[in-house]
């Protein structure tokens, strides 16, 4: 009896947003700066997922908000940022720029800080998507590191060519 080819692939990630640089404090997973000249943020916040899927047409992103308060108190946004999830296997480092979005103009801006309701997204797919933020004014707002973990099953038994593995420098653990 003949083994059956493989109808759909498998895709498994581990790995972890690490750290931010150039953000203000933020409460998505609560951290304070480092006291050391760096100054980041240090979140080390778990990513574990598996994919089954026949085809990669709308591959998944992660999409991050983070929130941090004003001089208020108010909660409101330090910075958005999206990454395609990695399908090559291997080890991947990921720094994702952020942005903010900005007011139009003097007086909305003004008027925003004043009562502590700055301009954000209400939909998060806007940032993953990118459509329609053409007519956004944003401002960059620092980094987030992101670390991936990445093991494949059958893609290439469907005719999906990953490459090679994408390390950029980091090393794995090595065999004794």
């Amino acid at each position: 009896m003949a083994a059956a080819s493989p109808s759909v692939f498998l895709l498994m990630v581990n790995g972890q947003v690490e750290s931010a640089q150039g953000l203000e404090e933020g409460i998505s997973q609560i951290t304070s700066k480092s006291q050391d000249v760096r100054r980041v943020l240090v979140w080390n916040f778990p990513i574990d997922v598996t994919f089954k899927s026949t085809n990669p047409y709308g591959w998944p992103q992660i999409v991050l908000s983070v929130y941090g308060p004003d001089v208020f108190g108010n909660d409101v946004v330090r910075g958005y940022g999206a990454v395609h999830v990695p399908f090559s296997p291997g080890r991947h480092k990921r720094t994702i720029p952020m942005f903010v979005p900005e007011s139009t103009s003097k007086l909305q801006k003004f008027t925003s800080w004043f009562m502590g309701r700055r301009p954000e997204y209400t939909d998060p797919k806007v940032v993953a998507q990118g459509e329609g933020r053409e007519v956004t004014r944003v401002r960059s707002q620092g980094f987030v590191t992101l670390l991936f973990n990445v093991v494949t099953k059958d893609m290439r038994k469907l005719g999906y060519d990953t490459g090679p593995v994408d390390t950029q420098g980091l090393q794995g653990p090595s065999l004794p």
